[in-house]
């Protein structure tokens, strides 16, 4: 399950890298449009507050659908979710504590 964690966070992180490739684009196309006298800086800085929202938003429903497909995959694949793992290793606890409360109720 590690490595399939370590998967998801590098898609993640591409995410994030190209997000932030393009919000440092998005910059430099208004700094540009500035100069030119294309837009005032308050427009400016509207435009890049509003497209670099629009990003994260989009990134955000991206990453929601993404993280839902890849549940589905392992889900598909037998593989068990954290919660399985954690609920089986008590019940782990649970049998090992019965198992030595036997052996040492046959020693006495």
């Amino acid at each position: 399950m590690d490595n399939n964690n370590d998967w998801l966070k590098q898609l993640l992180m591409i995410g994030v890298g190209t997000t932030s490739l393009a919000a440092e684009k998005i910059k430099e196309a208004s700094e540009q449009w500035v100069k030119e006298g294309k837009i005032n800086p308050d427009q400016a800085k509207g435009i890049v507050d509003d497209l670099i929202q629009q990003i994260q938003s989009d990134q955000s429903n991206i990453q929601a659908q993404m993280e839902r497909q890849i549940r589905n995959v392992l889900q598909d694949l037998g593989e068990p979710r954290q919660s399985e793992i954690d609920e089986l290793r008590g019940r782990i606890d649970r049998l090992e504590r019965q198992v030595r409360d036997l052996e040492n109720k046959s020693w006495r």
